[in-house]
């Protein structure tokens, strides 16, 4: 049986995930991980430049991967938004992650969404045991939801999702497991969304998006060999000022926690390993979620967003992760701009980390482009 190795910039990248395990001994980095973690990746460039703040933020068409329930409260009846973003641009160049959301909103109190998230790994080679070439590959991973959206007060609404996932890593590889297949889970969402604006924009806003609740996933016939997808429970706050009815400032906070349990650590004890492994895979998904909370895989994000008369935004933000989970803490920048129907954003990760805590997206800028349809709502 042949043994397949990935040599290319996808190796890179799982091990950027943390997918593995990672040797406690050398390092007291204890990640949780899961399967499909493209999931996890900021999806949008304006939340990009606040340190990932999202989930209270305005709405707009990037709020079908942030907040669906913020949907009814835009400024315009429907939306279109693009997002393209490097992965690994300091040693690749065929990794990114592409991004396309859309809204409509049925009437002042319904709205319906599309989101698509479509990352590619670029190539990859696969060898034998002894390096002979054994064929290439383009792994990729893809999600598609549907989602519904009602407000349910002048000031609360709701929204409802359904995902599905595909992801084809090494599609006819060959294992000791059996052979590679394209993986396969469906997913839902939940969220709510305050709105304490006034007149002028000014106040309070809060979001709650649970996502990510599904099933597992697995890429051979092994049916104890499914992992757990990146289920997730993100609060957030943001308070919004506005002066002479040309300037606002919002600032936000996000903080996340990930619903899945972490993995029993390696005592080197390989009957007591196995059984610990085996209730870990055994365990439902439901049950996994509330097993999840002594897991310590939360993260905090802090942005503020400056914007002038609608059309100029200034944006700055920190992300937080523990040094439990991974370290990798990290500053950014960003700016929007706005002509009639269309917008455009930008943001940029300053470097930061060494080693398995560099984030991969150091010293990366990212694009995206809004397209504001319908009439305004007034």
């Amino acid at each position: 049986m042949k043994r397949i190795t990935l040599r290319s910039t996808a190796l890179s990248v799982l091990l950027s995930f943390g997918l593995g395990q990672m040797v406690h001994a050398q390092s007291e980095i204890s990640v949780v991980t899961t399967a499909v973690p493209f999931l996890r990746i900021s999806p949008d460039a304006r939340a990009g430049g606040m340190g990932d703040v999202g989930i209270a933020t305005a709405p707009d068409a990037n709020a079908v991967f942030w907040n669906r329930a913020k949907l009814p409260f835009a400024n315009y009846s429907a939306g279109i938004s693009a997002t393209y973003t490097p992965w690994l641009k300091d040693i690749a160049q065929d990794v990114y992650l592409a991004t396309l959301g859309g809204y409509y909103n049925l009437d002042e109190e319904q709205s319906i969404s599309l989101g698509l998230r479509y990352f590619s790994l670029g190539n990859i080679q696969f060898t034998d045991y002894n390096g002979n070439l054994y064929g290439t590959g383009r792994p990729r991973e893809l999600s598609l939801d549907f989602g519904y959206s009602r407000k349910i007060s002048d000031n609360l609404g709701v929204g409802v999702a359904l995902r599905y996932i595909n992801s084809a890593l090494a599609n006819g590889a060959v294992s000791p497991s059996g052979t590679y297949k394209a993986g396969n889970a469906m997913a839902a969402d939940l969220s709510l969304y305050y709105s304490g604006l006034d007149e002028n924009g000014q106040g309070f806003t809060s979001g709650l998006n649970i996502s990510n609740l599904g099933t597992k996933i697995g890429y051979t016939d092994d049916a104890q060999g499914k992992d757990f997808i990146p289920a997730n429970l993100g609060l957030g706050l943001a308070y919004t000022w506005a002066m002479e009815e040309l300037h606002k400032f919002t600032l936000g906070l996000d903080v996340n926690h990930l619903l899945v349990p972490a993995a029993p650590e390696n005592t080197d004890n390989d009957s007591l390993d196995e059984v610990e492994l085996d209730k870990y895979r055994n365990q439902s998904v439901a049950a996994s979620w509330f097993q999840s909370f002594d897991n310590k895989s939360n993260t905090a994000s802090i942005g503020a967003e400056y914007t002038y008369n609608d059309q100029f935004s200034l944006r700055a933000g920190y992300f937080l992760q523990p040094k439990s989970q991974g370290g990798q803490s990290y500053f950014t920048a960003g700016v929007g701009l706005k002509y009639n129907m269309f917008g455009f954003n930008f943001s940029y990760l300053a470097p930061s980390g060494q080693g398995v805590t560099r984030n991969a997206l150091s010293n990366t800028i990212r694009f995206g482009i809004l397209f504001n349809l319908g009439e305004p709502v007034e």
